[in-house]
C-alpha cells in the first residue's frame, strides 16, 4: 500500500469515529430531552396507581380462558358446556319440557287437568327427574344426561310431531334421540340411535319425583306403587312399603311408576329389557313431592355399527279406557281390585265400568249417575235379595217352634241342634237360605269399594256440599293432632260418611225384628250395631263417591224390604206351606243330611270325653 493510499484511509476512520460520536451524543440528548418531557406531563397530568395483583390475576385468567377454549374447540359437540335450553314439545292434551343438555323431559304438563289448588298439573317438575343410557365412549363411559345436544323440530309424514336431539361425540361417534307426539294422547315415542358405538347392551337409568296434586297427600302417598309387565305378559306391582327397590327375574315388557290418578310408564316397543330393577321412596322430605322412583334396565341390542333402542313412554291419567285402548296391560295400573279380592277386579271390568261409561255419556251430573248405578244394581239383585227376605220370613215362622224346643231340651245344645235340622227338614227351610243371596252380593259391595276411588273421572266433580267427589267430604276440620281422634278420622269428619253409618243403624234396627236372634250368641245381636262405627273411622277419609253410594244403597235397600215384606211376601202362606211340607216325606238334601251326620259324630265324641273334676 503506498503513501496516498493509507493517508486516505486514515482519514476515513477519524470521519468514521467523529460520525459514531455525534450521533451518541445526539442520541442521549435527545433521551434525556424526552425523559423530562414525559416528568413534566406525568406531574401534571397524574395516572391512577395500577394493582399489580390484580393484573396478574387478569392476566392470568385470560390465559386460562383462552386455553380452556382451545380445549374446548378440540372436544367434541357434545362434550362441550355450552347454556342449557328446554325445548318444548307439546299437542292437545300434553306439554313437555326436554333439555338440550341430556336430552330428556324436565317437566310434563297434563294440559286437561288442575291440581287440587286449581293451579296447572305436572306429572313432574324439576330436578329429580332423568331418563339417561350409559355408553361405550373411547374405553370409558359416559352417560346420555351429561351431553349437549342440539334440538331440531320437524313433522312427521303423518302429522305427529317430532323433536330430534342430535350429540356429536366426534371420529364418527354420535347419539340421537328422537321423540314423536301425536296430534292428541299421552303416549310419546322415544328411540335411541347410536352410531359408532356398538355394544351388546345398553343400561338405562329412570328417575321420577312425582308432584303433590291431590288434597290429601297421605292418600297421594299411599296410592304410590310401581307395576310392572313381564315379556310372557305376566304382571305384578311393587309398594315402597318394607323395602325400597326389587329385582326382577325375567324380561320384563314395561315398567310404570303410578300415583293416585296420574302414571308414568316406560314400555320397551320392540325388544324387552332383559334385566330391571323397581324401586322408590314414598316419604321424600320435600312435601311438594308425592314420592320418587328410580328404575334401571338393561336392553339387549344387536352389535352392529348402528344400533337402535325403540321405547314408548305414557305420561298421563289413569284413565282405564285409555289406558286399556293400548292393549298392553297398562288398565292393570288401576286399581279395581287386588290381594285376597283380585277377583272383583272382573266384576269391575264387565259389569260396573260399562254401566258407569253408559251413564256418562248422556248425564252430566256424577251424584245423579251414582244414584242410578245403585238402582240399576239392587234391580240386578232383587232375586238374590228377594231369596234372602223369604229365607228370614220362614225363619220368623218357624221362631215359636224354635223357641220350644229350645226350651225342651235346655243346655243340651247338640240335642237342640240336631233337632232344629230335623225340623228345618221337615219343614222344607234351608237354614243358609239367607246367607247365600248375601254372600252373592258382597262381590258388588266389595267392587264399589276399589271403583269409585279409582275412578279419575269423578276427580274435582262437584256434588251436593262436596266439592270433589274423589276425595273425602268435611263439614267439620281442624289443623291440630287430636290424640286418638286425628289417627282414626284425621283431621276433618265426612258428611256422607255420618250419612252411612246412619243409615246402617237404621237398617240394623229395622232388620231388628225381621231376623229371629239366637240368645246363645250375643255377639251377632250387638254386631249389627257395633259394626257401623267401626266402618265410620275407615270410611271418613274414603272418598265422597263411594260414601255416597253407600248411603243410597242403604236407604234403597231399607224402602225394597219394605216393599217386599209389605206387599210380596205372606207370612200366613208361607207358614201353610210349613205346615204342609211337613207331611209330605221328607227328602233331605245332602247338605242337610251332611251337617247332620257332623252333628251326630260331634255329639257322639263329647259322650266319649271323660269330663275332667
Amino acid at each position: 500500500m503506498d503513501r496516498n493510499s493509507i493517508i486516505g484511509f486514515s482519514l476515513l476512520a477519524l470521519l468514521l469515529i467523529g460520525y459514531i460520536s455525534y450521533n451518541q451524543y445526539s442520541q442521549n440528548k435527545f433521551l434525556e430531552q424526552k425523559q423530562a418531557d414525559s416528568v413534566a406531563n406525568a406531574k401534571a397530568h397524574p395516572k391512577p396507581k395500577i394493582d399489580t395483583v390484580a393484573t396478574k390475576a387478569q392476566m392470568a385468567a385470560a390465559v386460562a380462558d383462552t386455553l380452556n377454549d382451545s380445549i374446548r374447540a378440540a372436544m367434541p359437540p357434545a362434550l362441550r358446556s355450552t347454556a342449557v335450553q328446554k325445548v318444548k314439545l307439546e299437542n292437545k292434551d300434553l306439554a313437555l319440557e326436554i333439555s338440550t343438555k341430556g336430552a330428556y323431559p324436565v317437566s310434563a304438563q297434563l294440559k286437561k287437568y288442575q291440581t287440587s289448588g286449581n293451579q296447572p298439573l305436572y306429572l313432574f317438575n324439576g330436578e329429580g327427574n332423568e331418563l339417561s343410557a350409559v355408553l361405550p365412549y373411547n374405553n370409558n363411559a359416559t352417560a346420555t344426561a351429561d351431553l349437549y345436544y342440539t334440538a331440531t323440530e320437524g313433522n312427521a309424514p303423518n302429522g305427529d310431531r317430532t323433536l330430534t336431539m342430535s350429540g356429536d361425540l366426534g371420529n364418527g361417534k354420535s347419539v340421537q334421540i328422537i321423540y314423536t307426539l301425536p296430534a292428541e294422547g299421552y303416549m310419546i315415542g322415544y328411540k335411541m340411535i347410536l352410531n359408532g358405538m356398538p355394544t351388546a347392551a345398553l343400561n338405562l337409568d329412570w328417575k321420577t319425583s312425582a308432584q303433590h296434586t291431590e288434597k290429601d297427600i297421605t292418600t297421594e302417598r299411599t296410592n304410590s306403587q310401581v307395576y310392572y309387565r313381564y315379556a310372557d305378559k305376566e304382571h305384578d306391582y311393587f309398594s315402597f312399603i318394607n323395602k325400597d327397590k326389587e329385582t326382577l327375574d325375567k324380561p320384563v315388557h314395561w315398567v310404570g311408576f303410578r300415583l293416585q290418578y296420574f302414571s308414568t310408564a316406560l314400555i320397551a316397543d320392540k325388544e324387552s329389557f332383559s334385566k330391571a330393577t323397581v324401586g322408590g321412596n314414598a316419604k321424600p322430605a320435600d312435601s311438594s313431592i308425592v314420592a320418587t322412583s328410580r328404575n334401571t334396565f338393561t336392553m339387549p341390542l344387536s352389535n352392529t355399527a348402528q344400533q337402535t333402542v325403540d321405547l314408548r313412554w305414557y305420561i298421563g291419567p289413569n284413565h282405564y279406557t285409555t289406558l286399556r285402548s293400548y292393549k298392553i296391560d297398562l288398565d292393570d295400573m288401576v286399581p279395581l281390585g287386588y290381594g285376597i279380592m283380585a277377583f272383583v277386579k272382573y266384576v269391575n271390568k264387565w259389569l260396573i265400568i260399562p254401566i258407569f261409561n253408559v251413564l256418562n255419556g248422556f248425564i252430566g251430573n256424577y251424584g245423579i249417575i251414582i244414584i242410578l248405578m245403585t238402582l240399576i244394581i239392587r234391580l240386578l239383585l232383587s232375586f238374590f235379595t228377594y231369596k234372602s227376605y223369604l229365607s228370614s220370613a220362614k225363619m220368623r215362622v218357624l221362631k215359636p217352634e224354635l223357641d220350644e224346643l229350645r226350651a225342651q231340651y235346655g243346655a243340651d245344645q247338640q240335642k237342640f241342634s240336631m233337632e232344629q235340622m230335623k225340623l228345618y227338614r221337615t219343614a222344607g227351610v234351608n237354614p243358609l237360605g239367607g246367607c247365600l243371596p248375601t254372600l252373592l252380593q258382597l262381590p258388588i259391595l266389595v267392587a264399589m269399594y276399589y271403583f269409585f276411588p279409582a275412578s279419575i273421572e269423578l276427580r274435582q266433580e262437584k256434588f251436593l256440599w262436596a266439592n270433589d267427589l274423589s276425595t273425602y267430604d268435611s263439614i267439620v276440620s281442624w289443623s291440630g293432632n287430636i290424640p286418638l281422634v286425628s289417627s282414626v278420622l284425621g283431621n276433618h269428619i265426612s258428611l256422607f260418611t255420618i250419612l252411612m253409618t246412619a243409615s246402617s243403624l237404621f237398617l240394623a234396627l229395622y232388620n231388628k225384628n225381621m231376623t229371629p236372634q239366637d240368645p246363645n250368641n250375643p255377639m251377632m245381636k250387638w254386631m249389627p250395631y257395633i259394626f257401623p262405627f267401626l266402618l265410620f273411622g275407615v270410611f271418613n277419609k274414603m272418598a265422597a263417591a263411594l260414601t255416597f253410594y253407600y248411603f243410597a244403597s242403604n236407604m234403597i235397600s231399607i224402602l225394597q224390604q219394605f216393599i217386599i215384606q209389605k206387599y210380596i211376601i205372606n207370612e200366613k202362606a208361607i207358614h201353610a206351606q210349613i205346615q204342609e211340607n211337613k207331611n209330605k216325606p221328607a227328602a233331605p238334601s245332602k247338605w242337610a243330611q251332611k251337617l247332620e251326620e257332623i252333628q251326630k259324630t260331634q255329639a257322639e265324641r263329647m259322650k266319649q270325653t271323660p269330663r275332667k273334676k
